[in-house]
């Protein structure tokens, strides 16, 4: 194998894959990057068994070939290097050279027959979306995902796809976050699955790059083609990158059932003065006291937050005929789907100081909030 690339776009390259290789591992074959040329590009590979991540880069191929290396080390050296050109040359499966104006590194690798191959997702039910869709989507749901390993189902987001919809779901048992899309669901392609928290974040890290990305899934693995805008290919990047993960394995809980049927009141309110008001309020708050209280009375909502070291409370002007109703929430519940929301306005519904919250837009996002008892 041999090649030459461009530095930036190689160290562009590297920076895409990295992320799935962890820092300790069992099997030194997932430490390492698999190095392919194919065509006019150079693929760049890793695994770590539960996530995989592939990217091509832009690159001068000289003679076909693979090799692994260490992903970490050869990202440093790649980004040290002195000079724009870069050849890389492996003449045996393991021994590879690295040359950059005067400089040589030699490494040693691993054959790349031992390295896990990404599975193929050609014939399972598959899905286009905008990234920015997608991306919000996932903006929307996923600060509400448990962190509590002893509830692993609960550990990502719940994808539906049914009833022409894509519904996007997150729990962590104390707040529940959903956010849907129209899109054409064929009775044979509906399906489910949970998408682990790591690979939920490795996802919005990687989208935004393009116009669209393909989802392909079974009953055990999921694939995400994200494709590749002009921004992406003028750093070096080809055509597309793709990440495929293991999905969580059993039953997400009905979730259906805890979004309230009925709340006798709503207010609307602008979503940005809201915020900035819970945000004053939770400065506040402590560890012990984590509360921020709603006073909501005729087309006035006060919110208040006290602790050992003091209390605060401010007006807010809003339109509102109902009875008077005061509850409690704790305010990183309030502050999270507020931050994530883009539209201005946002609608608060509530029963009474027992009963949850919901936050509701007109564009079929809900998040229920779970009140705490107010002494």
């Amino acid at each position: 194998m041999k090649f030459k690339v461009n530095r930036d776009h190689f160290k562009n390259g590297l920076s895409q894959v990295l992320n799935v290789v962890g820092t300790r591992t069992t099997m030194p074959i997932l430490s390492n990057v698999l190095i392919q040329t194919e065509g006019d590009c150079v693929v760049l590979t890793t695994n770590n068994l539960d996530m995989g991540i592939s990217c091509r880069v832009q690159a001068q191929v000289q003679s076909q070939g693979s090799i692994t290396l260490p992903v970490r080390r050869l990202a440093d050296i790649v980004r040290d290097l002195p000079e724009m050109e870069v050849s890389i040359e492996a003449a045996s499966g393991t021994q590879a050279r690295i040359t950059s104006g005067g400089v040589l590194y030699r490494m040693t690798g691993i054959a790349m027959e031992e390295f896990p191959a990404l599975p193929s997702f050609k014939d399972e039910r598959s899905y286009e979306f905008s990234q920015g869709d997608l991306e919000q989507m996932l903006k929307n749901v996923s600060y509400a995902q448990s962190t509590d390993e002893n509830r692993y189902i609960l550990n990502g987001v719940y994808f539906s796809f049914a009833d022409n919809k894509l519904t996007l779901v997150a729990t962590d048992g104390r707040r529940l976050a959903l956010t849907s899309r129209d899109v054409e669901v064929p009775a044979e392609h509906a399906g489910n699955l949970i998408l682990p928290a790591k690979t939920v974040a490795e996802l919005m890290r990687l989208l935004g790059q393009g116009p669209d990305v393909k989802i392909a899934f079974n009953d055990r693995q999921v694939s995400f083609e994200i494709r590749l805008g002009e921004q992406a290919q003028a750093a070096g990047l080809s055509k597309s990158i793709l990440l495929v993960s293991k999905i969580v394995e059993g039953s997400y809980p009905n979730y259906r059932q805890v979004i309230p049927k009925e709340t006798d009141q709503r207010i609307e309110i602008e979503r940005e003065l809201f915020l900035a008001a819970v945000r004053r309020a939770a400065k506040i708050t402590t560890d012990k006291n984590n509360a921020v209280k709603l006073k909501i009375s005729k087309n006035r909502l006060e919110i208040t937050g006290q602790s050992s070291e003091g209390d605060f409370q401010e007006p807010v002007a809003i339109t509102y005929e109902g009875p008077e109703v005061q509850v409690a929430f704790n305010p990183q519940f309030l502050i999270d789907p507020l931050c994530a929301l883009v539209k201005d306005t946002v609608y608060f519904e509530f029963k009474d100081d027992l009963s949850p919250g919901l936050f509701k837009t007109l564009e079929n996002f809900q998040c229920v909030i779970m009140p705490l008892r107010i002494n």
